[in-house]
């Protein structure tokens, strides 16, 4: 029927480079050390931004994963089948080392290791979010299980091999391996105490030793990997064991899986609830001291929590800029008018931000000694998590209703942002879990504090802008200790926009830095994006370093 021509849609975002039109990437990456790895970045970006690529994610996140408990003559199999455009999706992962980049023989002692694999991660989250879950915990891992001398001996080439192995099979005949986790139970959520999950000795008990467990997971994430790390009781307290889906000897391990669960986004990875009936375990750390042992693994997941919602928000931001450039509606195009303008370049502020947290926070794990960075990595990783991830749904609903109506329908890319920025917030704890974990660390080391407060000072000081902001989070800390729980999200909200503010101070350019800091100096609640006082700045500026195509 030709009723009508097609004539003002917005022709689709393809075939560009991810990493060579991302400005504060690029500068970031030189400045944290990791310049190094700007090339392999630039291939990455480009085959990532690629229509290929781009149509593997969507395949992913169209066919989701099935669960096949048992075979058609009633054996228990318990396999997760996936579409093959997922294992295209985590081979580009592996390949690109993404899995374990800085503990790789030749980049374990490289400057800016950690930054040049927080880049790639965050190029990779841009396009599809969920394959990088068995990537992020394979990653967290690593640096526990290297802990294990006897274990990571048995595990070590299959861990930082580079090449994706789909197959289920025993860890002996696969070329290489990824790790789940598998801590909260049905009872308890984040209150990992309260599990009731025991273990009981087969030959020894301790560190090393092997064990049978008994209990259930009700988030396994991810099943199909081909261990998890997981909390039990023992006689002595919680603790930490390495679940293999395959018995040493030779048999399918008894970690039964109940059902996959039905989420919101993250829809190409699986979830699941398991029960474990006698399950084969390895106690990896000190027994009773299985929750320690997790925080080394969450300090990682965590900061991958940052890197995965700033790269949500820098697509998102991408999509609605590329969207008002083609889009007219009253007579002119959307990027031309100024109330649009004033949302994008708010949008474009926001994002820049997240991105500079994240390198900064990135780098800290480069030094574990340093104290200042210690630091950042106890209490920015939680603050930044806090606030990085809960304004991610907020950042995409925005992009969403850039493209109007059709930012709603699930053909185009804006629904999967959406759907998928909630889980960042929710997953390694939730918001409330953060800011008290941000208290508990002050409380525990005061100094590092001080340290923090000192490097703001010394950027408040070549900066006046910034004394206002430095000064509310000083009166905020300096508040009764039996009222900041209480007022743990104020804090931790003035925390981060305070570095924030800092790092774009010193980084960005000087009329993007002050528009930030002024507009963000309030941080009262009510705001929306696009009614920060910055129309005064040139939208147009902010808007080509975003996304200059």
């Amino acid at each position: 029927m030709k009723t009508h021509q097609v004539t003002n849609q917005v022709p689709a975002l393809k075939d560009v480079n991810l990493f060579g039109t991302d400005l504060v990437l690029q500068q970031g990456l030189e400045r944290e050390q990791a310049g190094w790895h700007a090339g392999t970045l630039s291939c990455y970006g480009a085959e990532l931004g690629s229509a290929e690529v781009l149509h593997l994610a969507e395949l992913a996140n169209r066919h989701l994963p099935e669960l096949e408990t048992h075979d058609r003559f009633g054996n228990r199999i318990d396999q997760v089948e996936f579409h093959p455009s997922w294992h295209a999706l985590l081979a580009l992962l592996r390949r690109e080392a993404l899995h374990a980049l800085p503990w790789l023989p030749g980049y374990e002692d490289t400057p800016g290791a950690h930054v040049a694999r927080a880049a790639g991660y965050y190029l990779h989250g841009q396009v599809e979010a969920g394959s990088l879950c068995p990537t992020t915990m394979t990653f967290a891992a690593i640096p526990v299980l290297r802990n294990e001398d006897a274990l990571f001996h048995t595990l070590r080439d299959k861990l930082f091999s580079r090449d994706h192995d789909p197959h289920d099979l025993p860890l002996e005949h696969k070329r290489s391996m990824l790790i789940g986790m598998g801590m909260t139970e049905k009872q308890g959520g984040s209150d990992v105490r309260s599990n009731t999950s025991s273990a009981r000795a087969l030959n020894g008990s301790g560190r090393g030793g092997a064990y049978t467990l008994s209990g259930h997971k009700w988030f396994f994430s991810a099943p199909m990997c081909d261990a998890h790390m997981v909390l039990a009781h023992t006689d002595n307290g919680l603790s930490c064991f390495f679940v293999p889906r395959w018995r040493p000897d030779g048999e399918k391990n008894t970690v039964l899986i109940q059902r996959l669960k039905d989420k919101l986004g993250n829809r190409s990875n699986s979830s699941s609830e398991v029960e474990f009936d006698d399950a084969y375990g390895v106690m990896v750390g000190e027994e009773g001291r299985g929750i320690p042992t997790i925080i080394e693994m969450a300090n990682h997941t965590r900061l991958d929590c940052v890197i995965g919602s700033a790269a949500l928000m820098r697509h998102a931001l991408v999509q609605a800029i590329h969207h008002a450039r083609h889009r007219s509606a009253f007579g002119k195009l959307l990027a031309e008018q100024p109330l649009m303008r004033n949302v994008l370049a708010d949008l474009a502020l926001e994002s820049e931000a997240a991105a500079l947290l994240m390198l900064r926070l990135a780098r800290a794990f480069e030094a574990p000694n340093d104290p200042l960075q210690r630091a950042w990595r106890r209490i920015v990783t939680p603050a930044a998590k806090f606030w990085i991830c809960k304004r991610a749904l907020e950042f995409c609903g925005e992009c969403m209703e850039v493209w109007g109506g059709n930012g709603y329908v699930e053909t185009g890319p804006m629904t999967r942002l959406y759907r998928e920025a909630p889980v960042n917030s929710i997953w390694e704890g939730s918001g409330n879990v953060m800011c008290l974990d941000v208290l508990r660390a002050m409380e525990r080391e005061p100094e590092t504090c001080v340290l923090l407060l000192d490097e703001l000072q010394q950027v408040a000081d070549t900066h006046d802008v910034l004394q206002a902001p430095l000064h509310k989070l000083k009166q905020m800390l300096s508040g009764a200790t039996e009222q900041r729980e209480a007022q743990a999200r104020g804090l931790v909200q003035q925390l981060v926009l305070t570095l924030q503010s800092a790092l774009m101070l010193q980084h960005a350019p000087a009329a993007m830095a002050q528009a930030f800091v002024l507009s963000r100096s309030d941080a009262g609640h009510g705001r929306v994006f696009g009614a920060w006082p910055i129309s005064h700045t040139d939208t147009e500026a902010i808007l080509q370093r975003a996304w200059p195509l």
